[in-house]
C-alpha cells in the first residue's frame, strides 16, 4: 500500500538526493508551491516523486517522473501520474504534457497512460525529445 501526497519541507533531503536535474535553491520553491509529488510505502518512506511546472505557463508539465528502483514495475508510477492528473483536473487545467527522450522506455509508458505524441524537439547534444499531452 503506497500513498500520493504533496511532498512537504521533510522530503527536501531525499529530493536533493535523488534529484540530479534542478537546481539545489529550486526545491523548497517547488516544495512550497505544491509543484513535488511523492509516493511513500507503507512505512512512510520515501520510494518516488513526480515533479512539475508549465509549459508556456499555461499547461501542467511533467518534467521528472521517479520510482526508486526496488519498487518499479508495481504500479507507483502510475499511481503518481493518476495523482497528478486529478490535482490538475481539480485545478481547473484541460490537458496536461510531458516528454521523453526517443531512446528511453518511459514514452512507452506514457502512451500506454493515453498521452498523445503532440511533437518533438531536437538538441545537438542529446537525442530527440518526444512530447506528449493528455486532455483530462
Amino acid at each position: 500500500m503506497i500513498k500520493i501526497g504533496y511532498a512537504c519541507e521533510n522530503d527536501f533531503q531525499y529530493i536533493l538526493e535523488n534529484d540530479r536535474h534542478i537546481l539545489k535553491e529550486l526545491i523548497g520553491r517547488k516544495i512550497r508551491d505544491k509543484e513535488i509529488i511523492v509516493a511513500r510505502d507503507f512505512d512512510g518512506s520515501n520510494i518516488g516523486w513526480l515533479r512539475f511546472g508549465y509549459f508556456w505557463d499555461n499547461t501542467p508539465f511533467m518534467n521528472m517522473l521517479f520510482v526508486d528502483e526496488g519498487h518499479r514495475g508495481k504500479g507507483t508510477g502510475k499511481e503518481l501520474v493518476l495523482f497528478f492528473e486529478s490535482e490538475m483536473k481539480i485545478r481547473g487545467y484541460r490537458s496536461v504534457m510531458t516528454s521523453s527522450q526517443a531512446d528511453e522506455q518511459a514514452q512507452h509508458f506514457y502512451r500506454k497512460a493515453g498521452y498523445k505524441d503532440t511533437g518533438s524537439l531536437l538538441l545537438d547534444t542529446q537525442p530527440m525529445e518526444i512530447l506528449f499531452i493528455k486532455n483530462i
